[in-house]
């Protein structure tokens, strides 16, 4: 029985919509935690454009690598192995990058490696589009998200919704500049950050 997350079935169409523009004129996309495999069926079957790499801890590769066996469409490849905190990544260039609701998961340290892994593997051209629950101003944009990120921190007090400033620092100093900011059901956003252009 493959597992199931209920939160990717509610938002995989909602961030498809965002993604198929996004991404319209990429070619090869990395995901960096990509959990059950749900996300990287569906987009990489909806958007046949794309050569998908899924990746995810060694820990959790099995159940990954299990969907996308059944599953998977002839563009979304094997999963591999990729912690965030590794450097160099074990991956080629790509010129799109995805990640869901992972860093209000990862401790603080670990946010700022994938930044530091975003420069390093986008090409010239390259987006990096991220999704999940987000503080603005130190605000949080609802009352539930200030009550799950209590649950995150409780949890692991490592973890916890993510500053958009810090955030946007991080980007910034990896040569990456905010493009669009896209408002998502269940107040999630999707960020999306491009290669920023020299002059």
């Amino acid at each position: 029985m493959l597992a199931v997350s209920e939160a990717c079935e509610r938002n995989k169409d909602p961030l498809l919509a965002v993604l198929g523009g996004e991404l319209a004129g990429c070619h090869a996309v990395l995901e960096i935690g990509s959990g059950t495999g749900q996300h990287a069926v569906h987009f990489a079957r909806h958007l046949p454009h794309l050569s998908w790499q899924p990746t995810e801890l060694g820990a959790e590769l099995g159940p990954l690598a299990e969907r996308i066996r059944l599953e998977g469409p002839p563009n979304l490849r094997p999963p591999i192995a990729l912690d965030v905190r590794a450097h160099p990544w074990p991956v080629a260039r790509v010129d799109a990058m995805f990640s869901a609701n992972t860093l209000h998961i990862m401790a603080w340290d670990a946010v700022e490696h994938f930044f530091r892994g975003s420069g390093a593997v986008l090409e010239a051209a390259g987006v990096l589009c991220v999704y999940g629950p987000f503080r603005y101003r130190g605000a949080y944009t609802s009352a539930s998200n200030a009550e799950f990120d209590r649950l995150l921190r409780w949890r692991d007090p490592a973890s916890g919704i993510r500053d958009f400033e810090a955030l946007e620092r991080l980007a910034a100093a990896a040569g990456l500049a905010l493009s669009a900011d896209h408002p998502m059901p269940a107040n999630n956003q999707t960020l999306v950050w491009r290669r920023a252009r020299k002059e």
